[in-house]
């Protein structure tokens, strides 16, 4: 009765909005923790070390601004970004065309060792990628790619694309068949179906595949400083660690170069944000 009172008069009953409360509540805490961290990398990189020692806390008064040129400029982290640039997107583009290809074929098309390569992918992805390290570094060396931007890249390729591969075959596998037999009634070939049907449809997937890897390849360390030893083709986390030493780490100057490494997340998450809260729960809703 008191429920049915409520909705006549256009109020939420009592129940419902200490629920939502509770809810609001846990949201906001949650997003302060999530934050905390960002903003306090923030304040840190307009903060010199020195001032960071003295009080970790503190808000930054004044705001060192000069330390962002000072890393872009004199510690060539536009060197590093533009090398990371190059690798990752050029990997990820790669990453996503191949890797959708290859998840469509799967998915769609059912021939002899079908189910093999898909296991072969899917086997791939279980075992640490660091196994792999020894032989892709000999590989690199007996083909003169080794100390190379475009061998490091292949080397991003081959790491990510059975996940890739994988995250897309189960997206593709559940468009409707009525829409490739419609485009074949109207006298599409493979290839069109693949880019006017396929792709369209799959974007919410795609974008969540794109942001993954890229967040991944961006971050990348290991291979990186592994593969890369010549200065010049440092990418951005090898330029990062230049600022650490064995006795001494400029503590500043860490935080200004992570935060230009972090930009550029930012800005793709931004872009492809509400794609990839599609294509995650894609899976949910029948």
């Amino acid at each position: 009765m008191a429920a049915s009172l409520a909705a006549a008069s256009g109020r939420a009953p009592l129940p419902r909005l200490f629920s939502r409360g509770i809810l609001a509540l846990v949201l906001g805490v949650y997003t302060i923790y999530q934050l905390g961290p960002f903003l306090w990398l923030a304040t840190m990189s307009v903060r010199t070390t020195a001032e960071i020692s003295a009080d970790p806390y503190a808000w930054p008064s004044p705001m060192h601004l000069d330390q962002f040129r000072t890393a872009w400029v004199d510690s060539d982290f536009a060197t590093y970004f533009w090398n990371s640039t190059m690798v990752v997107v050029g990997a990820v583009a790669v990453l996503t065309f191949i890797g959708a290809a290859a998840a469509h074929a799967l998915a769609r098309y059912r021939f002899r060792g079908n189910r093999i390569i898909y296991g072969i992918l899917f086997s791939s992805i279980i075992f640490p990628p660091q196994i792999t390290l020894i032989s892709l570094y000999q590989i690199l060396v007996d083909y003169n790619l080794y100390n190379s931007l475009f061998g490091l890249a292949l080397v991003y390729i081959s790491l990510q694309l059975p996940l890739t591969v994988y995250l897309l075959e189960g997206f593709f596998a559940r468009i409707p068949q009525d829409l490739f037999d419609a485009a074949k009634m109207d006298g599409y070939g493979d290839l069109e179906i693949f880019w006017r049907i396929v792709l369209p449809v799959g974007m919410p997937a795609i974008a969540t595949t794109l942001i993954l890897n890229f967040i991944q390849l961006w971050n990348e360390f290991l291979f990186a400083v592994v593969l890369i030893t010549d200065p010049d083709k440092r990418t951005l986390p090898i330029g990062i660690r230049a600022f650490m030493g064995d006795h001494f780490q400029d503590i500043g100057m860490i935080a200004t170069g992570v935060m230009i490494s972090v930009i550029p997340v930012i800005v793709v998450y931004v872009f492809f944000s509400e794609k990839l809260i599609r294509g995650m729960t894609a899976g949910a809703i029948k």
